[in-house]
C-alpha cells in the first residue's frame, strides 16, 4: 500500500499521515528535512516531540529510493517530498541527477517489498501563483510532476485541507464526488 497525503503548508497533512502509521506496529520515519537554520531546526524538534518514542528514524535528505529498496516489513512515513525536492535542487553538484534519482524513487516504490506500507507527504504548491524567480518556478514545475509521478503509482492519495482530508483516490480508483 502506497499512500500519498498532500495540501498546503500547516495543513494537517504529517498529522493525518502519522495518524495512518499508529496503527502499524514497526514504523520508521524517514525525514528529508535538514536544519539549515535555528527555525527549521525548531521545526524538526516539533515534529519529533509529536511522534511516538518507539518509531525508528531514518534521516535521508536525498536517497529515499534506497531507503524503499531496503525496507521489509514495516510502514514508512516519509515527510516530505518536497523538502526532498528543494533538497535536490538546491544541491548544485547533485541537481544534474534528480531526474536519475526520480525515476529510481518511483522505480522503488513500483517493486517495493510487499510487506511495506509506504505514507508519503507532499505539498501542494500548483494552486497560487507562478511564481517570479527561475529557482522557484523550477521548484513549482518539478514538484508538481514529482506528485503527479508518486499519485500514478500510490494505491491511495489524500487531500488534507484544514485538518480535514479529503479522499482523491481509493485502492487505485479515483474518488468521484
Amino acid at each position: 500500500m502506497i499512500h500519498l497525503v498532500t495540501g498546503g503548508a500547516r495543513s494537517g497533512k504529517s498529522r493525518y499521515a502519522e495518524e495512518l502509521a499508529y496503527q502499524d506496529d514497526a514504523v520508521t520515519y524517514v525525514a528529508t528535512a535538514t536544519a539549515g537554520d535555528e527555525e527549521m531546526a525548531e521545526r524538526i524538534g516539533r515534529h519529533q516531540k509529536d511522534r511516538p518514542d518507539h518509531w525508528a528514524l531514518i534521516e535521508e535528505p536525498f536517497e529515499l529510493s534506497a531507503v524503499i529498496r531496503d525496507a521489509r516489513n514495516q510502514t514508512l512515513v516519509i515527510d516530505c517530498l518536497t523538502l526532498y525536492l528543494s533538497n535536490w535542487l538546491c544541491d548544485t553538484e547533485r541537481d544534474a541527477n534528480f531526474e536519475s534519482e526520480k525515476s529510481s524513487l518511483i522505480s522503488a516504490l513500483k517493486t517495493r517489498s510487499p510487506d511495506t506500507h509506504i505514507v508519503i507527504v507532499t505539498n501542494e504548491v500548483g494552486s497560487g501563483i507562478v511564481p517570479m524567480g527561475q529557482l522557484s518556478r523550477r521548484f513549482s514545475d518539478e514538484a508538481g510532476w514529482l506528485n503527479q509521478a508518486i499519485a500514478r503509482v500510490a494505491d491511495d492519495v489524500t487531500l488534507v485541507v484544514s485538518g480535514c482530508p479529503l479522499p482523491l483516490k481509493r485502492q487505485g480508483q479515483l474518488v468521484h464526488g
